[in-house]
């Protein structure tokens, strides 16, 4: 490796990791580290806040201490610093016994920069003497995703609370703590929770602008359009993020009889099964993974190109963690959201277990002011994180993509459908879920419906402006707007006391939603509620940008494709991912420039000194 003691930081990041410029707010961060200064940095998934610290590691004469909460990143930042020269290792319950030994030695020696290690970890005996043992000097520790130490953030991890006592055992080292969410509140958490002394608080835009923010009202269960968002990235890799265990292997059995290659990831499988289904995610060997919310905060894949959440998140900060797993090299990606009523309902379940309800309510507030605005998806999400959208990016979300497979719903008096429906929710007896409701309102003979003697009310077979999906959306975006509720084991639907007042005053009740006609098979032109076009209307490529779009350059193209297989084959002889060896980015810029010398090579976005050395001549080979 390169000597980089004492060395400049631009000089590190061209050298070591083949970057000309640093990105965002990392030099400031990197100098208030160089310069001792407690730091706190705010940045977005992707936005390279491991360059942070692993840069000022390489400066450092001693050892740089990295608490991340797992195993498998741990691991993958490892792989990664590894393929850059860097040696660096990592001590946890995954090592055995004679590596763990290997690594400690290392570090004693002094040719072990960084280590990473687990916040359990850093607090047993072992780990404790070694960083304290004569010939180790602690310059930096760094803190990642560090609003798990705040009670008011998403993810808080009791185990965070004990870092502050290694602020006071080294005093004389920088401490740094990195995250991608974090508000006013878990900001000021994060600086008293970890003792950080007069600390600078560094707070990058939250702005993902490569990434596409789409929000649609879920069809049935959704699977339609979740194949629908597939086929946009045909042979691309991504995440569907769903509810549940149960929603998890449904959904994956169904992609998979669908031809599609997929596996899932859930709590409820054995840990050799999920390391296995996740290492085969991240090789390429299987293009989706889906999984509950366990997934992804472990692995550093910066090649996935479209996340799907089946249902809606609880939080805010846990959907921009998880979106934030799209598109991390920079490229064009898509996030599209999925939600109906029937999710708050899940969601609030959920908080019968919770320490503290008016918390998860706030949270999940935040989460329904987002996916039910109609204005700009990006303004309102970095407005929830304090932040005003400059307009500096071209926005890139469905609400003002006027082309995108939504487009801007037109704004609707529903004032006379509502009332349709609140009538049948009352003359049937407030008793009902919403499937019985809208029987009765479509005029359906149910045997039920008949033995009750509903099909006699004067609600029955009214509901002739929509089908009855139709009506299952008015039922859900009147929830959303906490008109109606369901409530009990069997989901009964029932008005809020902002429906009753909304009914009895007769108030003129508007919504941003698309009216497509029914079926044309059907011979009836009577509309169905929908929020965006079923396929076969405007394509839905209209806004997916191209990652590799070289357009008559075929010897570009061809060289991109060459070099892909080339790093397949390179990361499964050396047991590692293949963006470790380079991702998508840096193989695009080595098809556009064309390199045939090792300088020209060095010219390229992400090849330093040691990937040069090391794959230098195969690439090159590869370019003719």
């Amino acid at each position: 490796m390169v000597d980089c003691v004492g060395k400049t930081p631009e000089f590190v990041l061209k050298t070591v990791f083949g970057y000309s410029g640093f990105r965002l707010q990392q030099e400031e961060i990197i100098r208030n580290v160089l310069e001792g200064r407690d730091t706190l940095a705010v940045m977005p998934t992707g936005g390279g806040k491991s360059l942070c610290y692993q840069i000022p590691a390489l400066i450092f004469d001693g050892l740089t201490v990295v608490v991340s909460p797992l195993i498998s990143l741990m691991q993958d930042q490892v792989a990664a610093l590894r393929a850059c020269g860097i040696d660096a290792v990592f001590l946890n319950s995954a090592v055995d016994w004679a590596q763990y030994r290997e690594s400690m030695d290392s570090i004693r020696f002094g040719t072990t920069k960084i280590v990473y290690v687990s916040p359990e970890g850093l607090a047993t005996p072992r780990i404790n003497d070694l960083l304290h043992d004569a010939n180790v000097r602690v310059r930096c520790v760094t803190i990642d995703e560090a609003h798990c130490v705040s009670q008011w953030g998403h993810d808080f991890r009791p185990d965070y609370l004990e870092i502050s006592a290694v602020r006071k055992q080294f005093k004389d080292a920088v401490f740094l703590a990195l995250t991608a969410t974090a508000t006013d509140v878990v900001r000021n958490d994060i600086i008293r929770n970890l003792a950080l002394n007069n600390p600078a608080v560094l707070l990058s835009s939250f702005d993902r602008p490569n990434i596409f923010l789409s929000v649609q009202q879920k069809r049935k269960d959704g699977f339609e359009q979740i194949v629908e968002c597939i086929e946009r990235h045909k042979g691309e890799c991504g995440i569907i993020y769903c509810f549940s265990k149960r929603d998890v292997d449904s959904l994956a059995e169904r992609l998979r009889a669908e031809g599609y290659s997929a596996l899932n990831y859930h709590a409820g499988l054995t840990n050799e099964v999920r390391a296995e289904n996740q290492e085969r995610f991240i090789r390429d060997d299987v293009q989706i993974m889906v999984a509950t919310l366990a997934f992804g905060m472990g692995i550093n894949k910066p090649d996935v190109r479209f996340v799907i959440h089946q249902t809606m998140p609880k939080s805010v900060e846990q959907y921009y963690q998880e979106v934030g797993r799209a598109g991390r090299d920079g490229l064009p990606s898509e996030a599209l959201l999925l939600y109906s009523g029937a999710d708050l309902f899940k969601i609030r379940l959920l908080f019968d277990d919770s320490a503290d309800k008016d918390r998860s309510e706030r949270l999940l507030a935040g989460m329904r002011t987002f996916v039910t605005s109609q204005v700009c998806r990006r303004r309102t999400l970095l407005s929830y994180f304090g932040e005003s959208y400059s307009g500096e990016n071209e926005c890139c979300c469905d609400i003002c993509t006027t082309d995108s497979v939504m487009g801007t719903a037109p704004v609707r008096d529903l004032t006379v459908p509502v009332q349709k429906l609140m009538s049948c929710i009352i003359r049937t007896g407030n008793r009902f879920g919403a499937n019985y409701v809208i029987d009765v309102l479509v005029g359906s003979k149910n045997k039920k419906i008949v033995e009750r003697g509903h099909d006699g009310l004067p609600v029955f077979g009214i509901g002739t402006e929509f089908d009855a999906d139709g009506w299952k959306m008015l039922v859900d975006a009147l929830i959303d707007r906490d008109m109606l509720v369901r409530t009990g084991e069997y989901s009964i639907l029932s008005m809020t006391r902002d429906g009753l007042s909304a009914l009895r005053n007769r108030d003129k009740i508007e919504f941003a939603f698309r009216l497509e006609p029914s079926s044309p098979n059907s011979g009836s032109r009577q509309p169905s509620f929908e929020s965006f076009p079923k396929s076969g209307k405007k394509q839905a490529v209209l806004h997916k940008k191209p990652v590799a779009d070289f357009g008559d350059n075929e010897d570009a193209a061809r060289v991109f494709d060459e070099l892909k297989k080339w790093r397949k084959q390179k990361a499964q002889e050396e047991s590692v991912p293949p963006y470790i060896i380079c991702n998508d980015r840096t193989l695009l810029d080595i098809a556009w420039k064309m390199p045939h010398t090792r300088e020209e090579l060095l010219g390229c976005y992400g090849v330093g000194e040691s990937k040069a050395e090391r794959y230098g001549a195969e690439i090159l080979g590869v370019v003719g």
